[in-house]
């Protein structure tokens, strides 16, 4: 069995992290350079950075903030919200990045994922899904999850996987801030539709709703903000809970 990972995730609006619930009532958690130092210390396997208002208000990534960040690292970093072509993602990878995310821009015109992918490897290139469940299916949104999509969520996530994505990147629009434990049908739904990797996003309350992630939903990496930012639960404490379960796990920092 592969290595899993525990990846933090820093929302950042106007320079500073935030915090919601179901993508909405957003409150301040930090500054992001801060917080990537600290991770980075506690032995996270990754980060991202997304800038949640930048596709809404029509620019790209703030170049500042990827820059702080990135000094701030010796692990893997992804940065999305605002990458719409390729120069963008240029822009980002050179501001420090090692993966763009990319969410809207590819629903709205698919080719994009190759044309990063064929530019920086298919390794560079994380595709965002936010889904919300709609009766027996998971449909996709956009632009924050404020745009529903006509898109079924596995069905995009196969798609983007062929065009040439390396990684999903699955957010339960639903469980997203609640900390009441990640949407396992919707990952593992996906995680058995995709050869690549699944990164399961929304809901992490405790340590217990990681394994069941890992393990049930069948995702490679888990994701986590709120518990992790507002420190109710530590990166090695989790990892250990994890590993004394039988999931591999990344334990020297």
């Amino acid at each position: 069995m592969l290595t899993r990972r525990i990846i933090a995730c820093l929302d950042v609006r106007d320079g500073v992290v935030v915090k919601g619930v179901n993508f909405s009532g957003l409150r301040d958690a930090g500054d992001p350079a801060e917080l990537a130092a600290r991770y980075n210390r506690a032995g996270i396997d990754e980060l991202v950075v997304l800038d949640v208002t930048a596709t809404l208000e029509s620019r790209g990534a703030s170049l500042i903030t990827v820059s702080a960040v990135a000094r701030e690292l010796f692990i893997p970093l992804t940065v999305g919200g605002g990458v719409r072509s390729a120069d963008d993602a240029r822009q980002v990878i050179d501001a420090g990045a090692d993966k763009v995310a990319l969410n809207s821009a590819a629903l709205r015109d698919p080719t994009i994922i190759g044309g990063v992918a064929r530019r920086y490897g298919s390794q560079a290139v994380v595709v965002a899904i936010d889904a919300r469940r709609d009766g027996s299916r998971f449909e996709v949104r956009s632009r924050s999850a404020t745009k529903a999509e006509s898109r079924d969520a596995v069905a995009w996530a196969r798609e983007a996987a062929d065009r040439g994505a390396g990684e999903i990147l699955l957010t339960s629009i639903d469980r997203d801030g609640t900390q009441t434990g990640f949407d396992c049908d919707l990952t593992a739904a996906v995680s058995d539709a995709v050869l690549i990797p699944v990164i399961a996003s929304g809901g992490a309350g405790k340590p217990a709703d990681f394994a069941e992630v890992l393990t049930r939903g069948r995702a490679d990496a888990a994701l986590a903000a709120s518990i992790l930012h507002d420190e109710t639960q530590s990166v090695r404490g989790l990892k250990a809970f994890l590993a004394e379960r039988g999931i591999p796990m990344r334990l020297e920092w």
